[in-house]
């Protein structure tokens, strides 16, 4: 049984060590040591939560809302400040997709530890590795180091990647382009399988279109807090009625 619950979470980014050379080099080139013990946001305030089985959640915010901090603190890229999250089910993600690759190791070994990073056994991405590779279209540039590749094509290979594993749970953030029509087409046509087959869904998006077409509830994040939960209809009129007036 596939679910994600959330418990009194927060999620507060500590910045001190992350200032900007700007931000310190003020009077007669001190450092202002109140900028940097200011710099903390807040992403994700007193989140309380339970996604089960079959639902399809949509989530939505202005910029800043605390969204991509959601996935990530669902994916386990971050873990919560304060609170607990319990997630049960094999993730795939669909956004930072460079997370897990070796920039200076090829396209070939970067298959194998993507695929290591994402769950899969070294006999399990052994089996997939030759049909990641064909479905990348890299053929022989698979043989050199990535940090070579242009960025449509390292987003080609870091799809294929993330698409090729099982999941239950799928996170995913906006439409991921990749490449030219031809594979974009080919990868829209995987992404909508991929949606169909999971278990539980988690997807960003600003599209309302797309809000509706794929998800059963929606979550409307604001300033770091969950402003409204519901059906997807009920929750985007409102949202949209709110952002205009």
């Amino acid at each position: 049984m596939s679910y994600i619950i959330l418990k009194n979470v927060n999620l507060i980014y500590d910045l001190q060590n992350e200032f900007k050379i700007k931000d310190v080099i003020l009077k007669n080139n001190k450092i202002n040591n109140s900028l940097i013990n200011n710099k903390k946001i807040h992403a994700l305030k007193n989140i309380n939560l339970e996604i089960k089985e079959g639902d399809r959640i949509g989530i939505i915010g202005h910029n800043g809302a605390g969204k991509s901090s959601f996935l990530k603190l669902v994916a386990g890229i971050y873990p919560p400040t304060t609170g607990n999250i319990s997630v049960n089910g094999r993730i795939a993600c669909l956004f930072e997709l460079a997370t897990g690759f070796e920039m200076e190791a090829t396209g070939w070994d970067n298959i194998f530890l993507r695929g290591l990073m994402l769950g899969e056994t070294p006999k399990s991405i052994s089996k997939k590795a030759k049909e990641i590779a064909e479905f990348s279209e890299l053929g022989e540039y698979l043989n050199i180091p990535v940090k070579y590749y242009s960025s449509g094509m390292f987003v080609r290979l870091a799809f294929s990647i993330s698409t090729a594993i099982e999941p239950e749970i799928l996170l995913l953030d906006e439409v991921v382009a990749a490449g030219d029509a031809a594979f974009l087409k080919k990868a829209q046509k995987r992404m909508l399988e991929l949606i169909d087959n999971v278990k539980i869904l988690i997807f960003v998006t600003h599209d309302m279109n797309s809000l509706n077409k794929f998800c059963n509830k929606c979550i409307w994040l604001d300033n770091g807090e969950i402003k409204m939960i519901g059906k997807t209809d009920e929750v985007s009129q409102i949202y949209i009625k709110r952002s205009i007036y």
